[in-house]
């Protein structure tokens, strides 16, 4: 069979099949969705063992090191096991600490911030009757206000308010044993990653051609060398940022610098969005509570993240995408309506790919047009 005949074969069933599929694409659609939900653990698990392969790399280079001069060196499914705990480890240390610095900042916060409102009410409601506002409702509701009555009306609500509670419960309780099926794939994906590589690779060359195997594996090894640059990058960005929101707060004596730190720390990882929203959350409490420091606040913010973002980021973290910061801001524009916030983390270091790869691929072409013209 010649290649024309074959080429025309070729495109007589590439139009039947999309036929079919486009007639039924309702169909398709409900069994692609029942697959994607039958198999979301599973891909859950995978993108969980891919994060925590991170910095489960780092504790293995280190373990490496330090048992480098050891006359028995440990077996290496040993040093995965140990890294592997020490990872989790961490992981489960840093919610902790968050947890603990976090949750008491907010309780406290929104205790004052109540103490406040009811305090500065009458003096708010006098200041907006100034400016033709009318609050008056707003006070009414406040001294008609029976608490006797809301929990009443909760009570006699109870079965309303149960039904709702079991299904947020049933929700849950299935999320998180998810959650935990996806956490146990992830464990045996991280221990056994070694064989699962060499599995995958022997599948590949098997049914491919070798120069389309050594491209696939190039490409993945691309994939994992950008996403562990950026994952690393982010993390000591978030930590040095919060630290610093932190230490200058306290130095100009401007409130809710803990809560303002780690709210830093933790937005840090989403690009753009995540600094100015953590800026905008510590300068709404400190205008509710000090609003001279407001101004004080705002400018100490983007001064020391001006400073961070151009001096000493670069120098701990390097470039470690390679991206530009258009390019940067449509990958976290496209990856924000795509998928929320985990879409503007991951966009990145995945744009950063595909731009690799078309500058390879445009580079390759440039190249073959230079051969033929020579020729």
């Amino acid at each position: 069979m010649d290649k024309k005949l074959k080429h025309q074969l070729f495109l007589v069933t590439f139009g039947v099949v999309l036929f079919a599929v486009l007639m039924n694409i309702g169909y398709i659609a409900r069994i692609v969705k029942g697959l994607f939900a039958l198999l979301f653990p599973v891909i859950t698990g995978f993108v969980i063992a891919f994060i925590l392969n991170v910095p489960m790399k780092g504790f293995e280079k280190l373990l490496a090191k330090l048992t480098k001069n050891f006359k028995k060196k440990p077996n290496e499914k040993l040093i995965r096991g140990i890294s592997l705990l020490l990872t989790i480890l961490s992981v489960l240390l840093v919610v902790v600490l968050v947890c603990v610095m976090l949750i008491p900042e907010i309780v406290s916060s929104v205790i004052s911030l109540y103490e406040l409102v009811k305090e500065k009410w009458p003096e708010w409601a006098e200041t907006l009757a100034l400016y033709n506002i009318d609050t008056e409702h707003i006070t009414a509701w406040f001294e008609n206000l029976n608490i006797e009555e809301v929990v009443s009306k909760i009570t006699s609500g109870a079965g309303t308010v149960l039904s709702s509670a079991m299904d947020i419960v049933t929700t849950t309780v299935s999320g998180i044993g998810t959650f935990f099926i996806s956490v146990i794939i992830a464990i045996y994906v991280l221990i056994s990653k070694k064989d699962l590589g060499r599995q995958v690779k022997k599948l590949i060359y098997t049914h491919l051609k070798d120069p389309i195997g050594d491209y696939i594996c190039r490409i993945a090894s691309m994939i994992n060398e950008t996403y562990s640059k950026f994952l690393s990058g982010q993390c000591v960005e978030a930590c040095i940022l919060g630290s610093l929101i932190f230490i200058f707060f306290r130095i100009f004596e401007i409130p809710y610098a803990i809560l303002t730190g780690v709210l830093t720390a933790v937005f840090a990882f989403v690009p753009y969005v995540g600094a100015f929203l953590a800026c905008f959350v510590g300068a709404f409490l400190v205008l509710l509570t000090e609003p001279s420091k407001v101004l004080v606040c705002i400018i100490v913010y983007l001064v020391v993240q001006f400073v961070e973002n151009q001096f000493i980021y670069p120098h701990v973290v390097g470039n470690s995408v390679g991206l530009s910061p258009l390019w940067t801001l449509i990958a976290v524009l496209l990856g924000g309506k795509l998928m929320g916030v985990m879409g503007m983390v991951f966009f990145i270091p995945l744009t950063a790919v595909v731009i690799t790869l078309l500058k390879a691929y445009t580079e390759h072409v440039i190249k073959a047009k230079k051969k033929k013209d020579a020729a």
